[in-house]
């Protein structure tokens, strides 16, 4: 006489599995699509219209994912299969990781003003020289682009303000140069009382300028800073956080 005895079938089948497993493949599809949007846009591989287009196709994907794996978290409760319901646990908290930042950014374009030209003095903007001729063929131009944007800057970013350095034109000029290498920035000249620089953005590689105006004054030297993007109508803040951070991470090596 046979010793085999059959193994009980799980609770539900395949039931819970299923969907967890479409979950998990279709977070990994939308994690490749959002993630590699950028690069593929940064790298002449697409251009920006389709690269957002996969940044979307991406986070509906996403969604789906969300979906299929509240369904399976359901469903392995009911059945009391915690192995799929773990996973699926997984699957949700990763979808929400992944929206995260593009959720931010979407709550930021609504509390920030639709500007991308920002500084420290919107009565006299320091002006573009070297960086002229690449801001002449990037679709938001050369010139500051006047009093709406300084009536917005006024109302969003009051603390966008010039410093003044207790020290000679030459050392503040040494200072503000080690400071924007130090952030990251592509030095495009540097004169006695100026430098122009370009920040590139980390996920698209977009192309923000930066002019840095030295004045010598009584006190010392004012620092006026002019942060422009060369595409978008609006910036989500970029610009007036980069003067805020360069000033602060200035100030602070000068002291």
């Amino acid at each position: 006489m046979s010793n085999f005895t059959l193994k009980p079938r799980p609770r539900g089948g395949r039931w819970p599995v299923v969907p967890a497993w479409f979950g998990v493949l279709l977070l990994a599809v939308a994690a490749l699509l959002m993630g590699g949007a950028g690069p593929a846009y940064r790298l002449g591989l697409l251009p920006l219209g389709t690269a957002f287009g996969l940044l979307r196709l991406g986070a509906f994907a996403a969604v789906g994912a969300a979906l299929l794996g509240l369904v399976a978290l359901l469903i392995a409760a009911l059945c009391r299969r915690w192995r799929p319901a773990l996973a699926s646990l997984l699957v949700i908290v990763a979808v929400v990781a992944l929206l995260a930042v593009p959720w931010e950014m979407m709550h930021r374009a609504q509390r920030v003003p639709p500007i991308h030209d920002i500084t420290t003095d919107i009565l006299d903007p320091p002006a573009f020289e070297a960086l002229a001729e690449a801001r002449r063929a990037a679709p938001n131009g050369v010139a500051y682009p006047g009093e709406a944007f300084a009536r917005h800057q006024r109302s969003a970013y009051p603390w966008v303000r010039p410093v003044t350095l207790p020290v000679p034109l030459a050392e503040a000029r040494t200072a503000a140069e080690a400071t924007a290498r130090e952030m990251g920035w592509e030095i495009a000249a540097t004169t006695e009382t100026r430098i122009e620089a370009t920040a590139t953005t980390f996920w698209f590689g977009f192309k923000d300028d930066v002019v840095i105006r030295l004045t010598p004054v009584q006190e010392g030297v004012r620092v006026d800073v002019r942060s422009a993007s060369r595409l978008g109508k609006s910036d989500l803040g970029t610009n007036a956080t980069r003067i805020h951070d360069f000033l602060t991470a200035l100030h602070a090596r000068v002291e």
